[in-house]
């Protein structure tokens, strides 16, 4: 069977390819999303209980965390959940965390630490919430993952500090890059840490999943006829929360194609100051676009100006009447930011097919894996 009528649903197709899990688990992502609603629904009363004012206070701090993926699901929805609130709220990778608390950390703050995590075992995880208890007096934590075996969720069982709320069943992907876990992810915490009444916040999920459906039909066979083109780079361009998409987009090619298509991610404005050298004929250039106004007269500006200079080999743009179409939502970009990924998720996927990879573990050797190991926690000596 050709590249050419490969479908999220052809089972059999994926299976011979060895990529059956992720197939199945960007497809499955607009039932996830309305059983996501569900749980919401159950939950919003242990969520208000345990929040109870603590987004109200302008002097606590909500630090938004994880490591890779995860880390990309805080930034896309930091800043505007950060807008709507008294509390600071940030997104700072567990990464950076683990190297450098003196920079991140106030005890004399109180902090609710909200931890993403797919598997919920991965050392930074736990060594982040490890790392809070010890160094901010009374912080509490908010997990938010997939895994009901995770550590995450194991070592805060009964803890009355600690809210878990678990993805639905078929979140925890089997596959080696986070789809569905990731998009899963951002909407709880769209819908735990927001504004908007409780109903506007199930609607808006509802209403990216209703969109969603139509929309993976329609970008199927056009993310397969792009990733059999032979790109060698691929970059991602996204402003505001979208800005952090598009480096989850440029993350899943890079992974899913074994690090054979080069991917960069940055913003319409950012990309001007040097980035934009990366451009040849051999170059894809997919730009996000923002609902924002006036963010759009930036992204149109760039848009022109890159058709205009023929550099790279094609320049597309994903929104409601570009070139890649989707539905016209009335959302913010962070939470409309799940519908564009799941084109960048269906590319990924298809290019990775297309040489000859396997999707499932583009990595047989081992040199990365699905859950990060290798990873050496050290004690950050605090400073007298």
């Amino acid at each position: 069977m050709t590249q050419h009528h490969l479908h999220l649903d052809d089972h059999e197709a994926w299976c011979r390819l060895g990529g059956q899990h992720p197939a199945e688990e960007i497809r499955h992502q607009p039932q996830l999303w309305l059983a996501r609603a569900r749980q919401v629904q159950e939950q919003q009363t242990r969520i208000d209980t345990f929040l109870d004012d603590w987004l109200s206070r302008p002097g606590h701090r909500v630090i938004l965390t994880g490591a890779g993926s995860s880390a990309y699901v805080g930034e896309i929805a930091a800043e505007a959940l950060n807008a709507a609130w008294p509390a600071q709220i940030q997104a700072i990778p567990s990464t950076s965390l683990l190297t450098h608390p003196t920079l991140y950390l106030d005890p004399a703050r109180p902090t609710l630490l909200v931890s993403f995590a797919r598997s919920g075992s991965s050392p930074e995880s736990l060594a982040a919430v490890e790392l809070l208890r010890q160094r901010v007096p009374g912080a509490r934590f908010l997990n938010i993952t997939c895994n009901a075996a995770g550590g995450l969720m194991r070592d805060s069982e009964g803890r009355a500090d600690t809210l878990n709320l678990l993805m639905p069943a078929g979140s925890c992907d089997r596959g080696f890059a986070m789809t569905s876990s990731f998009s899963s992810m951002l909407l709880a915490a769209l819908a735990a840490l927001g504004e908007a009444p409780w109903a506007q916040r199930l609607q808006r999920i509802e209403q990216l999943a209703e969109a969603a459906a139509g929309a993976l039909a329609a970008w199927g066979p056009v993310a397969a006829e792009l990733a059999r083109e032979p790109f060698e780079r691929i970059v991602y361009l996204g402003s505001g929360p979208l800005e952090a998409l598009a480096k989850e987009a440029a993350l899943k090619v890079l992974e899913l194609t074994s690090g054979r298509a080069l991917a960069l991610a940055n913003t319409p404005l950012g990309f001007r100051h040097g980035p934009k050298s990366a451009l040849n004929p051999q170059t894809l250039v997919l730009l996000l676009r923002s609902g924002d106004a006036t963010a759009r007269r930036y992204e149109q500006d760039l848009l022109d100006e890159l058709r205009r200079d023929q550099v790279a080999g094609r320049v597309l743009a994903v929104g409601p009447g570009e070139t890649l179409d989707a539905p016209a939502l009335d959302l913010p970009d962070a939470w409309a930011a799940p519908l564009p990924l799941l084109l960048a998720q269906l590319f990924a996927l298809h290019r990775s097919a297309a040489l000859g990879l396997t999707p499932d573990n583009p990595f047989p050797d081992g040199t990365v894996n699905r859950v990060v190991q290798g990873v050496t926690i050290y004690r950050h000596e605090q400073q007298a």
